[in-house]
């Protein structure tokens, strides 16, 4: 990718602030941000006819290569009963014939009147092999046929946690090219919402899979990527540190955080919680709490930050308390449910908040029945952001939308669809939303990575804010969106 030329934005406004400015682009940095008028250039002129102009948006958790096959598989998250789920199948199955996968994704079974088996899937797709993806991507359902191939000697219908992600790992029904073609669209399709970098946590090496794709793409993402436990050692041995920038990625690719699942999820009911489920289980923990200091030690000795996955308010706990044991700080991703004692850690501690505001939109049902009485401690954004944590705004893509305005507008409403709020006094100013979901800022010295809006985002209402229209976006002073020439 060549340098951009210089490009001068002219009349744009900065939200918050009195007049028009001119900003001056110059290879790849915002060079001057002054009032409008004040300066010639020769550089390309682009006007932004008082447009708000604001920092490029980051997505801070995705699993992109499974956002970007989301579209082309089964949709089952409309499915209110396993019956329903299954329906579908038979749709899929009847309107596709043949003996290949089906794969779906999306079912929400904490609140199904009845059980996903492996007979419903059979009877479904007779011996065709099916595996649909629970929505939180922590369960999946499979039938005979799909379980001989991919999980022989299990007898359950429905996979949790570790033999789950085993089996979704090997769901990939398309070849590399046809993979790296599907997150191009994926990637251009996040552009006209004003996204210029995600931080991708999809399973695997993920290290080859962006250098691929950057060598032969369009530069329309930043991107840094996490490492798994799997891939630690090779990691330590090629001396990847997060932060640092891969070499031949045009500054694009960065190593990311080393990611741990220390539980599970809400839906599948193995968050770990120190109150039991109505079931009467209290979730799971995937490591001994020995097993993640270790983890987490090894990483931070060999210049990797840690994100630990933790959902319930048991694991939060046992992270924050990792994190102290260790001496670093880093990130723990989703933070879901979090008790008020250990709110204070986050700053303390140095910890980032990576959470997902529209999970809150997505889980509010499930969350009164399955932590019935506890809800007001779930998704508490406004009470770490008073109490000085940072947050990291992020999707879980697929899990989500890949569409940082709808995390803004759930953590700023905490609304949707016409609902009344669910738990309005943790919601956050749109100020402290915006923030959390960009990397930096429109001043000199910055990266020219710019998003142009047609609406003012801190005067917009929550709706407005979801379906904010993006006139541009710019990544290193490159236009990557365009709706203005």
């Amino acid at each position: 990718m060549t340098a951009a030329p210089p490009l001068l934005l002219t009349g744009g406004r900065l939200p918050g602030r009195d007049g028009a400015v001119d900003v001056l682009l110059v290879e790849g940095r915002i060079h001057s941000v002054v009032p409008s008028g004040a300066e010639g250039h020769g550089a390309e002129r682009v006007a932004l006819d008082g447009r708000w102009l604001v920092p490029g948006l980051w997505d801070q958790h995705v699993h992109f290569t499974q956002w970007a096959q989301t579209a082309r598989r089964l949709d089952v998250s409309r499915a209110a009963s396993a019956a329903e789920a299954a329906a579908l199948v038979r749709e899929r199955a009847a309107a596709q014939p043949g003996d290949d996968l089906v794969v779906g994704f999306g079912f929400h079974d904490a609140l199904w009147p009845d059980v996903p088996t492996r007979e419903l899937l059979d009877a479904a797709a007779g011996d065709r092999p099916v595996v649909l993806v629970a929505g939180d991507l922590h369960c999946s359902w499979l039938n005979t046929a799909a379980a001989a191939r991919f999980a022989p000697g299990s007898t359950d219908a429905v996979l949790r946690e570790d033999a789950s992600f085993a089996v979704t790992s090997r769901l990939a029904t398309a070849d590399d090219a046809t993979l790296d073609r599907w997150a191009a669209d994926a990637a251009r399709s996040a552009a006209p919402r004003g996204v210029v970098g995600i931080v991708d946590l999809e399973y695997g090496w993920n290290l080859d899979v962006w250098t691929r794709r950057l060598a032969a793409g369009e530069g329309i993402l930043r991107v840094e990527f996490g490492i798994y436990a799997d891939g630690l050692d090779r990691a330590a041995e090629l001396g990847l540190r997060t932060g640092a920038t891969i070499d031949g990625t045009d500054g694009l690719l960065t190593v990311g955080p080393f990611k741990v699942i220390s539980d599970g999820s809400l839906n599948t009911r193995t968050a770990l919680c120190e109150h039991p489920y109505p079931d009467g289980g209290h979730g799971v923990a995937n490591l001994s709490q020995a097993e993640l200091i270790d983890r987490m030690r090894f990483a931070v000795s060999h210049g990797l930050e840690p994100a630990v996955h933790a959902i319930g308010d048991e694991a939060n706990r046992r992270a924050l308390d990792a994190f102290e044991a260790v001496g670093a700080g880093g990130r723990i991703e989703h933070a879901q449910l979090i008790d008020a004692a250990d709110v204070p850690g986050f700053a303390r501690l140095g910890v980032i908040a990576s959470v997902q505001p529209e999970h809150a939109m997505d889980d509010r049902d499930v969350a009164d029945r399955l932590w019935a009485g506890r809800t007001d401690r779930a998704f508490p954004l406004a009470e770490l952001h008073r109490s000085g944590a940072r947050l990291a705004f992020g999707s879980d893509a697929p899990v989500a939308p890949l569409d940082p305005w709808a995390a803004i507008a759930s953590a700023v409403g905490r609304a949707r669809d016409g609902r009344e709020p669910w738990h309005p006094e943790q919601r956050l100013p749109v100020e402290a939303a915006l923030a959390a979901s960009v990397r930096s800022s429109v001043a000199s010295g910055q990266p020219a990575d710019l998003a142009v809006l047609d609406r003012d985002p801190l005067a917009a209402a929550p709706d407005d804010l979801r379906t904010m229209p993006v006139a541009a976006t710019l990544l290193a002073g490159r236009f990557t969106h365009d709706a203005l020439r």
